[in-house]
C-alpha cells in the first residue's frame, strides 16, 4: 500500500510539473479524447440538460446576428449549429460555446457598407464561405505560432469603447426595420452619423405597425428578462410577438399583414456553396477580404480568450488560450464549408452553459446537434416567414444595448487619463470608421500610450555618505567628488526608451568637472539593439571629451547583450585586462553594492587618485 501511494504521488508530481510548465504545453490535435474516455451517464444527463437551454437561446440569437450582418437568417442558425458541433473537438475550455456573435456581425455589416466592396447583396452572400475560411486559416496559424498569448496586452478600454460604439451603430441601423423604412434606407449611410441623417430624412415615411411590434417586443423582452432569468426569454418573446403579428394580420384590417417579414429557407439554401472558388479573380477576392478576415480572426480570438479566462476563474480550470484559438479556427473552417457566417466565442451562451450545469465540452456538441435539428424543422415547416423583421430588430436593440455597461465605462473613464482617452477614441472610431479599422485604431493608440510610459527609464544620481551607504544626491548637496557621478538606471531600456536614456545621460555631461559616470544597471531591463547602439554612442562621445563611462551592477542578461553585440569591447577599450582592469562590474546577489564599490575604485584609478577609502555597506534587511 505505501508503494502504491508513493507511485501515485510521483505520478501526480509529474502531471503537475507538466501542467505548470508553459513550454511543455503544445497544441493537442484532438483534446476531446480525454473527456470521451471518462464520460458516463451522469455527465450526459447534465450536459444534455444544459444543451437544451443553450439551444433555445442559440437559435433565435443566430437569427438576430445574421440580421445584424444583413445576411439570410439561415446563415446565423447554420453557424450556431456547425460551430457548436466542431469547436469542442479542438477546444481547451469545457464550457465555451462558439457561434455568431454581436462583434463579428458588427464587423461584417460595417465592412460591406464600404462603397465599392460589393455591388449587390448576392455578391456579399457569395463571399461568406471564403471569408469564413480565411478567418479560420488566420486563427489556426495564430494558434500554431502561440499568438493568443499576446492578446493579454490589449487594453480593456479598447474593447469597452469599441463595443459601445459598435452597439450604438447597430442600434441606429435597426431603427429602419422598426420604422418600416427599410427600402428607403437602401444605399444609405455607412457610419453612425450618415445612418442617423438618413433616418431623420425619411422619418416622415415611417409606418406605425412595425413601430408598435418592434417597441412592444423590446418592452416585453426587457420586462421578462428582469423577472424571469431562468427561462429562454429571447425565444419566448420572439415566438409570442410573431404569433401576435400573425393574429393581427389575419383577424384585423389594420395593415399588419403588410409588415415586412423574413423569407423562408429550404434545404437547398443550406447546401454548401463553393461557386466563388470557381470564378476568375479569386486572388483579388482574397486580397479584398484580407483586412476584414484578419480583423474578425483577431476579435474572435480575443473574445474567446476573455470568455474562457472568465469561466476558468469560476470553475478553477486552467485556460489554454492557444488551444481555444485553434478551436475558433476549426469552427470557422467548418462554417465556411457549410455556408455559415464567421464564428466566435459567445459570452452569453457560454455563461448559460456553465450556469445550466454543463460538466464537459460535449454539452456544446449536443447543443449543436439540437440547433441542427431546429434548422431542419424550420426548413420543413416555413415558420420563419411569419417572423416580422421589426420584432427581431427590437430584440437586436435589446441585446446590443446590454453590451453598453455604464459601470465599466465609468471605471475606464475615471481610472487614468490614458484609459479615458483610449475609450473615447475607440468609441468615436467605431462611429466614424469601418469597424474592422476602428478596433485597430484603438489598439494602436493603447499600445502607443503604453510604450510612452514604458520608455521613460528612471534615472537618479547617488552619492556615498559618511556611513558608507548609497543615498540619493539631493538638489542642495554637491557631489563628494565632483569628478565622479553615480547614476542609478531603473526600468525598461528597449527601443522606445533609448533616445530618452541617451538624452538624460547627456544632461549629466553639462558639468565640466565631471570625468567619470558610473551607470548602475542593477534594475535595467530589456536592452535591445537600439538601446545598445545608444549606449555605444554615449561611450564614444564621452571618450572624445576625455570622459569615461563605467557600468556597475549589470545583470547576466545585460552582460550577454553587451557581449554578443560587441559593445562590451568598446566599453573595455583602454583597460589592461591582464592587470584586472575593467569598466564592467556584474551584480553580486550576496552584496548588491560591491559592484558599485569596485566601480568607484576603477573611477579613482582613471582619475589618478586612490586616497579615499571607499566602503559601501550592505544591509540585507534594507535591501539597499
Amino acid at each position: 500500500m505505501p508503494k502504491l501511494s508513493l507511485q501515485n504521488l510521483l505520478r501526480r508530481a509529474r502531471y503537475t510539473r507538466k501542467r505548470n510548465s508553459e513550454e511543455t504545453r503544445r497544441l493537442d490535435p484532438l483534446p476531446i479524447r480525454g473527456p470521451l474516455r471518462r464520460y458516463n451517464s451522469a455527465k450526459f444527463t447534465q450536459d444534455f440538460r444544459a444543451a437544451i437551454n443553450v439551444a433555445l437561446l442559440a437559435l433565435p440569437q443566430g437569427m438576430a446576428y445574421a440580421a445584424i450582418a444583413e445576411l439570410p437568417i439561415a446563415y446565423g442558425i447554420a453557424c450556431s449549429a456547425v460551430a457548436a458541433i466542431v469547436a469542442p473537438f479542438f477546444s481547451g475550455s469545457r464550457h465555451t460555446i462558439l457561434g455568431p456573435t454581436n462583434a463579428t456581425a458588427f464587423m461584417i455589416f460595417s465592412f460591406f457598407l464600404i462603397p465599392g466592396m460589393t455591388s449587390a447583396k448576392g455578391e456579399m452572400i457569395a463571399l461568406m464561405p471564403l471569408l469564413c475560411l480565411m478567418v479560420g486559416a488566420f486563427c489556426i496559424v495564430g494558434a500554431i505560432l502561440r499568438v493568443a498569448d499576446l492578446l493579454q496586452f490589449v487594453s480593456r478600454s479598447v474593447l469597452v469603447g469599441y463595443i459601445a460604439g459598435a452597439a450604438t451603430l447597430i442600434i441606429a441601423n435597426q431603427f429602419k426595420h422598426i420604422l418600416g423604412i427599410t427600402e428607403l434606407m437602401e444605399g444609405g449611410g455607412t457610419t453612425f452619423v450618415t445612418i442617423l441623417l438618413k433616418l431623420l430624412s425619411n422619418l416622415s415615411s415611417l409606418q406605425w405597425q412595425p413601430l408598435v411590434l418592434g417597441a412592444g417586443t423590446l418592452v416585453c423582452y426587457l420586462g421578462l428578462q428582469s423577472r424571469f432569468r431562468r427561462i429562454p426569454v429571447f425565444a419566448v418573446t420572439l415566438v409570442l410577438f410573431s404569433f401576435l403579428a400573425w393574429i393581427l394580420g389575419e383577424k384585423t384590417n389594420l395593415g399588419f399583414a403588410e409588415v415586412s417579414k423574413f423569407e423562408a429557407f429550404s434545404f437547398q439554401d443550406l447546401a454548401p456553396e463553393f461557386g466563388i472558388f470557381a470564378q476568375p479573380g479569386l486572388l483579388d477576392k482574397v486580397a479584398q477580404l484580407s483586412t476584414i478576415a484578419f480583423a474578425i480572426a483577431f476579435l474572435a480570438s480575443l473574445e474567446n480568450t476573455v470568455m474562457s479566462k472568465s469561466l476558468a476563474s469560476r470553475t478553477g480550470d486552467r485556460p489554454d488560450v492557444n488551444q481555444d484559438m485553434l478551436s475558433v479556427g476549426a469552427a470557422n473552417i467548418a462554417a465556411g464549408i457549410f455556408a455559415g457566417m464567421p464564428a466566435s466565442g459567445s459570452l452569453t451562451r457560454s455563461a448559460l452553459n456553465y450556469e445550466s450545469g454543463a460538466r464537459t465540452r460535449l454539452a456544446s456538441l449536443f447543443c449543436g446537434i439540437l440547433c441542427l435539428a431546429g434548422i431542419f424543422l424550420l426548413a420543413t415547416f416555413p415558420l420563419v416567414q411569419h417572423i416580422p423583421r421589426a420584432c427581431l430588430a427590437g430584440l437586436v436593440i435589446a441585446v446590443a444595448g446590454s453590451l453598453i455597461s455604464p459601470r465599466v465605462i465609468r471605471i475606464c473613464l475615471r481610472s487614468t487619463r490614458d484609459d479615458a482617452l483610449v475609450l473615447i477614441v475607440s468609441f468615436v472610431a467605431a462611429l466614424f470608421a469601418p469597424l474592422h479599422t476602428a478596433i485597430f485604431i484603438g489598439i494602436a493608440l493603447s499600445i502607443s500610450l503604453f510604450l510612452r510610459k514604458a520608455s521613460r527609464p528612471y534615472l537618479v544620481e547617488y552619492e556615498v555618505n559618511d556611513e558608507g551607504d548609497l543615498r540619493e544626491l539631493g538638489e542642495k548637496r554637491r557631489r563628494p567628488n565632483p569628478s565622479i557621478s553615480i547614476v542609478h538606471v531603473e526600468g525598461d531600456l528597449f527601443f522606445g526608451a533609448a533616445e530618452l536614456f541617451r538624452n538624460q545621460i547627456q544632461r549629466t555631461f553639462v558639468d565640466e568637472n565631471l570625468r567619470v559616470i558610473i551607470l548602475r544597471l542593477k534594475n535595467a531591463r530589456h536592452l535591445d539593439a537600439t538601446s545598445v547602439l545608444a549606449l555605444e554612442d554615449l561611450i564614444r562621445s564621452a571618450r572624445k571629451e576625455g570622459r569615461h563611462i563605467i557600468i556597475s551592477g549589470a545583470s547576466r542578461e545585460v552582460y550577454r547583450v553587451l557581449k554578443f553585440s560587441g559593445v562590451l569591447e568598446v566599453l573595455q577599450e583602454g583597460c589592461d585586462r591582464s592587470r584586472g582592469e575593467s569598466n564592467l562590474y556584474l551584480f553580486m546577489p550576496s552584496n548588491p553594492n560591491i559592484s558599485t564599490r569596485d566601480a568607484l575604485k576603477r573611477a579613482q584609478q582613471i582619475l589618478g587618485t586612490d586616497k579615499a577609502d571607499i566602503k559601501i555597506f550592505y544591509d540585507p534587511e534594507k535591501g539597499s
